[in-house]
């Protein structure tokens, strides 16, 4: 569910706009092959972490979420590809302002941003994954 309240939200407020915005299956699906449309982002959860229940009798954990944003810029208006660096920057920044504060409506903490790193950069094209966390509970 939060996965689908992060693509929605980047949808809606990420400026400047992606041209694709989808999830882990489009991600696997690419292997190594460029986004069909660029900008792209595409939003997965990497990670859970659950901690100790709180209650006697029942459960209740609180669910550590760390979610990634694989961002793919395309810019071949230089053999170097600093133009394609140049835009994922001003994606990441766009990505982190829709996110980092906010509180997707699944979850019960806001968005905090954990980090980044670069994960290809060839024929034109960076991407770039950003981790953001936040929190749910789960429990009966």
């Amino acid at each position: 569910m939060i996965v689908r309240e992060i693509i929605a939200r980047l949808k809606a407020q990420a400026s400047p706009p992606f041209a694709l915005v989808a999830g882990s299956a489009d991600l696997a699906a690419l292997g190594s092959a460029r986004p069909p449309a660029l900008p792209a982002a595409y939003v997965f959860v990497s990670e859970e972490a659950a901690g100790e229940n709180e209650r006697v009798n029942a459960v209740l954990q609180r669910m550590e979420i760390d979610v990634c944003v694989v961002v793919v810029a395309g810019n071949v208006s230089d053999a170097h590809g600093g133009a394609a660096a140049a835009d994922s920057e001003a994606l990441k920044r766009a990505v982190r302002a829709a996110l980092v504060g906010w509180q997707p409506p699944s979850a019960e903490d806001v968005v905090t941003n954990v980090g980044g790193k670069l994960v290809r950069a060839a024929g034109g094209t960076v991407w770039w994954e950003l981790t953001f966390g936040t929190a749910t509970y789960e429990g009966a």
